[in-house]
């Protein structure tokens, strides 16, 4: 950029700061600036968040203790639905249904990939901005209006959505077929196809920043780990979720227009219905076209994050950055092959569930490229244990754990065993669920201070780290075992069945480290939301980092750097250099005379 465009680009900047600082409602509400955006979906994300894990809690409790009845019950989901404080079974499913859209996509998706895509993308490539600001903006009302639909549908007359988080058909695509299949299952396609509008513009533009705005000097192979795993997860979002979005219309239409793209020879309790010629199973294939590639949309950027956390507290280069990079190529790649195993026991011709197997447990060897990377790259660092670090060798832990139950689920003879029973629910729970939230915490504890100024209690970091640890593990380990029992996934209720009864103990240890867990996140949000105005003033570099973002001013400005943006010599993880006095060197700091390329 010549230095004529480079003035007039700043006097630009400063001119729109000076016209930001005037309304509260273009400074905090329909800003352009991608520092505020990843602001704003943060704390839609912890809101939706905080919902989901509420309704997690409800229905753990109606688990453990079946037909007792509870004041909060009905204080909360009224007489209707938890007559006498004991809940309906229809709104236990709904409960379920709710909690997992919620959390898949509200907080793993848009929480985390939003929040921290718009935050680090332009700071760590040296960009101003995103792109485009204004598309940025519409992504994030959008994604807010698809929360507010799907909240909305808690309150329509017959509940929300009960089909599952997966909303299957015929059970979805009926409006008579149960209560939840009525509105309330409107209304959630409905935000899903708003949340799909907002995800693929997001993605767009991600994409087209990174390719498009870095800075001089900041070739691919200097761009820190964060930012490849945002770029890829974008790429992944452009190529899947259209294909949900094709599945949610097709919904639509077979719900409210008369059509049979999901429906064949359909009785409903006697009664023979008009529709012939459509199949549920190719619902499963489009949905499911999205939801394993969705898996990594959720857990690739909490990789990303967790690679630069690591790098920084254990004051060493990342090991193996090519092959990090490489490995998150693949499992992208990998990621669109892989949706069968989600389908063993649906008719699937044997030959075709072979495929499928081999292509799940070729994706176990990219994944385990990068467990080992993590390893190697702590293995004998100067390991700070500051919270962040913490949850980043937690979300190894899980990631590791329930990536292991992957195996046998990925296998089309072992998986017929456990199919819909609790052993999946463990597995996608860890090896997503659990992971993704501990990248989450992780990248929450690390950038706190280049997004609020300030920084979050380690102490009470400290806390919530131990407890939410033990509690995970104590929730979802133990349901490995009830799954291998045979114990299905979804049921209200397990007294009907006396096979069930000597694992109700099981559930009622679950559902006790459920609360205690859920409890202690409590410690997080008054830590998050007093430390934004309480904590301790933060510092420029308080984690002694290399990445751009950390050369801008603690105070905020719209354009990120006061001057000229800075240019790169080198590649993000300069730590313990033996050329350089101080154990880690900016991507900024020009070569030394004679210096040699430490290199990936």
């Amino acid at each position: 950029m010549s230095a004529e465009a480079h003035d007039h680009d700043h006097g630009h900047d400063h001119e729109h700061e000076h016209h930001h600082k005037d309304t509260f409602i273009t400074k905090y509400i329909f800003s352009i600036d991608h520092k505020m955006i990843a602001k704003q979906y943060l704390i839609t994300g912890i809101v939706m968040g905080v919902i989901g894990i509420a309704m997690s809690l409800l229905f753990r409790m109606q688990l453990a203790w079946p037909e007792e009845s509870f004041k909060i019950f009905n204080v909360l989901l009224g007489d209707k639905f938890a007559p006498d404080g004991v809940m309906a079974n229809d709104i236990y499913l709904a409960l379920v249904t709710i909690h997992g859209t919620i959390m898949v996509f509200f907080v793993l998706t848009a929480g985390l990939s939003g929040t921290f895509s718009n935050l680090l993308i332009p700071l760590q490539i040296g960009a101003r901005d995103m792109a485009s600001g204004f598309m940025n903006m519409i992504s994030y009302w959008l994604f807010f209006l698809s929360a507010v639909v799907m909240l909305c549908s808690l309150f329509v007359e017959a509940g929300p959505a009960s089909a599952g988080w997966t909303i299957y058909p015929p059970l979805s695509a009926l409006p008579q077929a149960i209560p939840g299949s009525g509105t309330g299952m409107t209304l959630w396609l409905v935000s899903m196809a708003i949340f799909i509008a907002s995800s693929l513009m997001g993605s767009l533009n991600y994409i087209v920043t990174v390719l498009n705005l870095r800075t001089k000097g900041m070739s691919m192979t200097r761009l820190p780990l964060t930012i490849w795993t945002f770029f890829v997860t974008a790429i992944i979002g452009v190529i899947s979720f259209p294909v949900l979005l094709s599945a949610a219309l097709l919904l639509i239409f077979d719900r409210s227009f008369g059509t049979s793209f999901f429906l064949s020879d359909i009785y409903i309790a006697g009664e023979v219905l008009h529709y012939q010629g459509g199949s549920p199973v190719l619902f499963e294939h489009l949905f499911w076209f999205l939801g394993h590639p969705e898996v990594y949309i959720v857990i690739l950027p909490a990789m990303g994050l967790v690679s630069e956390i690591m790098a920084t507290n254990a004051r060493k280069p990342i090991f193996g950055y090519r092959a990090m990079i490489m490995s998150v190529l693949a499992i992208a790649f990998l990621s669109t092959i892989v949706w069968g195993h989600h389908m063993f026991i649906s008719g699937m011709n044997p030959f075709l569930g072979s495929v499928f197997t081999f292509t799940t447990l070729l994706i176990a060897i990219p994944s385990a490229v990068k467990a080992f990377n993590w390893i190697t790259t702590l293995w004998k660092g100067n390991l700070q244990f500051n919270p962040a670090m913490l949850f980043s060798i937690g979300m190894v832990s899980t990631f590791i754990t329930g990536g292991l139950t992957g195996i046998i689920l990925g296998d089309s003879t072992l998986d017929i065993n456990v199919h819909d029973t609790y052993f999946v629910i463990a597995h996608f729970h860890l090896v997503m669920g659990i992971s993704a939230l501990y990248g989450m915490f992780a990248g929450i504890y690390h950038w706190f201070p280049k997004m609020y100024g300030r920084m979050l209690n380690k102490n009470l970091g400290y806390i919530h780290f131990w407890v939410t640890a033990v509690c995970a593990y104590g929730v979802f380990f133990p349901m490995h075992f009830i799954g291998l029992a045979g114990l299905p996934r979804r049921y209200y209720t397990n007294t009907n069945f006396p096979l069930f009864d000597d694992l109700q103990n099981v559930n009622v240890l679950i559902t006790t480290f459920a609360l205690v867990g859920g409890a202690f996140q409590l410690v997080f949000l008054y830590n998050f939301f007093s430390s934004i105005f309480y904590g301790k003033k933060a510092v420029q570099n308080p984690w002694k980092s290399t990445t751009l973002e950390w050369t801008t001013p603690v105070e905020h400005i719209h354009g990120n750097w006061p001057g000229e943006i800075p240019h790169v010599y080198r590649w993000p993880y300069d730590y313990s250099n033996p050329n350089h006095d101080v154990d880690f060197v900016p991507q900024n700091v020009p070569m030394k005379e004679g210096e040699e390329v430490l290199h990936h």
